[in-house]
């Protein structure tokens, strides 16, 4: 049976264009009857034109990308769908963008699947490590700031001059919570004051 190209295209949302994309899909050989594109968001697979091309995949047809960003965001989920497509679907990669993702080949007794999932793998491990280098400097700055007196948050609401006096007069019993609430000039719960059960602010 012989086997077919299909090209998936992407853009995150209606506003941007998919022209780019379209023309090196077109260059490369696919027809465009064969093109799904999408315009939706990276975050995850839950895209039309993705879901029914999954459906017209068979072993040996060939799928082109422009860039392997066109997949997804993030490099776990285009891991799983990569692995999904080359080995249990048994369908050919083509990354334009990176010809060394191009699973049709075999370089030196290399098989072209062999080499697309170790350069894979790669990026993922630079993108995971870039995204823990980013939360260790945010860390670092976020304690620097704080060592230097940089207060982080809303700023603490100062008490009422009447705080303690309204405070007694409802634990006495004298005036209820709406009350005491009125006297504050607050319009939130009494706890946050430290007149409910959950006991005086700092």
């Amino acid at each position: 049976m012989a086997s077919t190209m299909y090209g998936y295209a992407r853009v995150s949302s209606r506003e941007q264009n998919l022209d780019r994309q379209l023309d090196a899909l077109r260059a490369f050989g696919v027809e465009d009857g064969a093109v799904y594109a999408d315009k939706a968001s990276g975050k995850d697979f839950e895209r039309p034109a993705w879901h029914r091309l999954m459906g017209e995949l068979r072993p040996g047809d060939v799928l082109a990308v422009k860039s392997i960003d066109r997949l997804g965001r993030d490099y776990a989920e285009i891991l799983d769908v990569w692995r999904d497509v080359t080995k249990a679907r048994g369908v050919f990669v083509v990354v334009l963008d990176m010809p060394v993702l191009d699973t049709r080949e075999e370089r030196d007794g290399i098989t072209g699947v062999l080499i697309a999932d170790i350069v894979l793998q790669l990026l993922s491990y630079v993108a995971q490590i870039e995204r823990e280098n980013i939360r260790q400097r945010q860390a670092e700055g976020i304690a620097a700031a704080k060592a230097r007196g940089v207060s982080f948050g809303r700023p603490r609401k100062k008490r009422p001059a009447n705080y303690q006096e309204t405070r007694e007069a409802f634990w006495g019993g004298r005036i209820t919570r709406k009350e005491a609430a009125a006297r504050c000039n607050i319009r939130t719960s009494l706890k946050k004051l430290g007149l409910g059960p959950l006991g005086a602010i700092s």
